[in-house]
């Protein structure tokens, strides 16, 4: 309840400055959009504009609706359910903040076999300036359910009364400063993050097997600072000097990821466009954990929540010690403010690093975004290093069966997908490599977009505890996700989503597995603020050594948005 009312309290936070008028919005999340191109559905107001050409829209909501779920196999089965649901997105645009949320409540009831549940999900993402290109406050927070399963594998979003499911929270804040001294110029940033997934006890996803090692809950600090000049105005090229910090500690076993670095580096000008960047420096990285507590049998202690024990009293081990010189070098191609590449290679962790960025919105319609990332953390520093990437501007897209956030949300802002960081839930600290990518379209009546990404974790573990086996083994997850909605006329709009995901560990016996899903809805607006919905879905689930998982929904319901 704890992380329920922080969650709730970030988010109202980023309510309270709002003052503006209701716009009607879909159970899809992806509202229609009026025909002269302005985001909303397609009876929907204008927003409110404030002073200093301030922005502002809030849709509250209540909403109403009949839910059947049919199990296709590997057991035929109906269940029923009725949710009652309250809800508000959220979006300002001034000139010293930017916001956008989407929360929701959710009541389901259920009927015979079908269980009921709370549920919570939400999204939030702000900066606001406080002092106006000096410095500035960002924060973000995520709220949702994901389904764990055997191998280790999370998806967001899982059918009423599974078994498998925890409700997971994350958020983050901290300030950014960029400033100058004479012609040097200083930037520096401070993360402070907290991630937690909920589960009441372990997670059993096969009769008589073992509990899944689910994450429990840590905090992150990530601070950095850079000063240098930039070329042509002291030297040739540019110089600059910089330092990081960043630490997690993870509840699971006392576990904490630790790592300083320093550096220096230079700019050459190739043209006005293209530069090389290169620099060295040092770094210290390791991870230590405890162990857990042991019965007199020698066997380790599960807690009532399924999670190990941590023996608090023994001492600190040491799972992962790096340090020593660093380098990378790189290319920055920037022949427009529509247009931005990064690439550098380097030696980092003691191994050959990769990292970068592309960006590129050929006009103020579409937009492509592409990064490369390498990292050690945990899951919730990982998470935490996703929502801070999320764009500041966006749409939340919902499934319009369940109400759950999807994988990616519809902006055609930097990259607005989550789907690599929700990757696997294990407790274990991981160096992350991966590949993100998304694209997204508004054609006024018609908004498109995907995402894709790979995501490869390979753990880190202390000998001598209950966690080595897990040393040096990975988890790989490859997923996409596509969402379209579309203005049908004056009255109506449509939205739909898909997406799937590949898993595969070396970790136990889980293997590889598969998830697929797609749904699809059509709302008609009854009166000004009163708009029906009628959707579809279906998903389905592959494991190795386990029957297919598949069902289907169908939805009926209204919403009416103030």
């Amino acid at each position: 309840m704890g992380s329920l009312v922080g969650f709730l309290s970030i988010a109202a936070s980023l309510a309270l400055p709002f003052h503006a008028q209701a716009k009607t919005s879909t159970r899809g999340g992806n509202s229609a959009a009026s025909a002269d191109g302005e985001e909303g559905s397609a009876d929907a107001k204008p927003a409110r504009h404030g002073r200093a050409g301030k922005k502002i829209s809030i849709t509250p909501y209540i909403e109403a609706a009949q839910v059947a779920t049919a199990q296709l196999s590997p057991v035929h089965d109906t269940v029923t359910y009725t949710t009652l649901a309250v809800g508000a997105d959220l979006s300002a645009q001034g000139r010293n903040t930017q916001a956008a949320a989407s929360l929701r409540y959710e009541r389901r009831i259920g009927y015979g076999k079908s269980a009921s549940a709370d549920v919570i999900s939400g999204v939030a993402r702000v900066s606001a300036a406080v002092v106006p290109h000096v410095l500035t406050i960002e924060g973000g927070a995520l709220a949702t359910r994901t389904r764990i399963d055997g191998n280790g594998s999370s998806t967001i979003g899982t059918p009423l009364g599974n078994g498998n499911s925890a409700q997971l929270y994350s958020l983050y804040a901290g300030p950014t400063l960029t400033t100058h001294a004479g012609d040097v110029a200083v930037t520096g940033r401070y993360m402070l993050g907290y991630t937690q997934v909920g589960t009441d006890n372990g997670i059993v996803t096969t009769p008589g097997g073992p509990a899944v090692d689910v994450f429990d809950h840590s905090l992150a600090h990530d601070a950095q600072i850079h000063a240098g000049v930039r070329a042509g105005e002291v030297l040739p090229v540019g110089l600059g000097v910089g330092g990081g910090f960043y630490q997690e500690d993870i509840s699971n076993l006392d576990q904490r990821v630790r790592d300083i670095n320093l550096r220096a580096d230079v700019t050459l000008p190739v043209s006005s466009d293209i530069a090389l960047v290169g620099g060295v420096g040092y770094e210290d990285v390791t991870v230590s954990s405890r162990d857990a507590l042991r019965d007199g049998a020698g066997n380790p202690v599960i807690g009532s929540n399924g999670r190990y024990v941590t023996d608090t009293s023994a001492p600190r081990r040491l799972a992962y010690d790096t340090s020593g010189l660093t380098w990378d070098a790189g290319v920055m191609w920037r022949p427009s403010r529509r247009t931005a590449l990064e690439a550098h290679v380097g030696r980092r962790y003691g191994t050959i690093s990769y990292y970068g960025s592309f960006a590129y919105s050929p006009n103020s319609r579409s937009s492509l975004n592409v990064a490369v990332y390498d990292n050690v953390s945990g899951f919730g520093g990982q998470l935490n290093r996703a929502l801070a990437g999320m764009p500041t501007q966006f749409e939340a897209a919902r499934n319009p069966l369940t109400g759950d956030l999807g994988t990616c949300l519809v902006s055609l802002e930097k990259g607005n997908c989550l789907g690599g960081a929700l990757g696997s839930v294990r407790s274990a600290t991981f160096r992350g490599r991966g590949v993100m990518a998304s694209y997204g379209v508004d054609l006024g009546r018609l908004q498109a977009g995907i995402g894709a990404g790979y995501d490869r974790r390979k753990f880190i573990a202390a000998p001598g505890t209950v966690l080595a086996s897990a040393n040096g083994l990975t988890d790989e997850n490859w997923w996409v996700a596509a969402n379209l909605s579309a203005r049908l006329d004056a009255r109506s709009s449509f939205a739909a989503n898909v997406w799937a995901k590949w898993f595969d560990t070396s970790i136990g016996v889980g293997g590889s597995g598969s998830a697929f899903g797609a749904s699809g809805a059509y709302n008609r607006n009854l009166s000004d603020n009163l708009t029906a919905t009628a959707a579809l879905g279906i998903e389905g689930i592959n494991q190795q050594a386990l029957a297919d998982v598949w069902s289907a929904s169908a939805l009926l319901g209204v919403r009416y948005s103030f």
